[in-house]
């Protein structure tokens, strides 16, 4: 049989250059509902939009409550949903696991910082070996990497933290911010897929990402801030 998260993952591979996988950030039910009938095959939520829906500042968002907001947007819609799950609010990798698969995700997404800080490579890739070993196939796991948010943005550092996260059995890697003309670098030096931060309304399109070698595009709280702005708008005409 296969699963939501088989699918998910399936959708990673054999892209051709220019088509990435872009998986657009749902805050709630109803921004999820707008992304599926788009017809978008896939969903990722951003910790940061759903923080926003939920009244918090970025990073502030109990566990409870953003495991019950993954919950309720994996409810509405049919199509795969990762979960950003921010650095993994210190829980266990089986009650993490356990937690995150009675939302009814199918992937998550792992920061290798917390409080501003890199975490130790080594030991953050024994937590993602750990995570995959609870979860099995059940999960699609894509490994933050934040040395070019907290860290001297060097793109070997990036390789060498990818290289190690792969091996302990992340299904794709993210180097979040890094520059769009560091992405064939990376490209060549990271194994299995790439995730990319596209900003909407700026920079390079998701297809122009992909060409560079994203193979996975992500907007982070880019698609919830856009609305808000929306929103803010039509609220001033009013």
């Amino acid at each position: 049989m296969v699963t939501k998260a088989d699918t998910f993952r399936a959708l990673h591979h054999h892209r051709a250059p220019g088509d990435p996988l872009v998986l657009p950030g749902p805050w709630d039910a109803a921004s999820a509902r707008v992304f599926a009938e788009a017809g978008f095959p896939a969903l990722a939520t951003p910790s940061a939009g759903v923080a926003a829906a939920l009244g918090y500042a970025d990073g502030e968002t109990p566990a409870d409550e953003m495991f019950a907001a993954v919950a309720r947007i994996v409810r509405a819609v049919d199509v795969p949903v990762s979960a950003d799950i921010e650095d993994g609010y210190g829980l266990a990798p089986k009650e993490l696991v356990e937690r995150l698969l009675e939302t009814g995700a199918v992937g998550c997404n792992l920061e290798d910082s917390t409080g501003g800080r890199l975490k130790d490579p080594h030991e953050h890739a024994e937590f993602l070996a750990e995570v995959r070993a609870v979860a099995g196939q059940q999960l699609v796991l894509n490994a933050r990497i934040d040395t070019f948010v907290h860290g001297d943005g060097d793109p070997e550092r990036a390789v060498e933290r990818a290289a190690l996260y792969v091996a302990a059995g992340a299904d794709s890697v993210y180097p979040i911010l890094a520059p769009v003309d560091v992405l064939p670098l990376l490209r060549a030096g990271i194994e299995g897929p790439l995730n990319a931060l596209a900003r909407v309304g700026e920079g390079p399109a998701p297809a122009e990402l992909g060409e560079r070698g994203a193979t996975r595009i992500t907007f982070g709280p880019g698609l919830q801030r856009r609305a808000a702005q929306a929103l803010r708008e039509i609220a001033e005409g009013l």
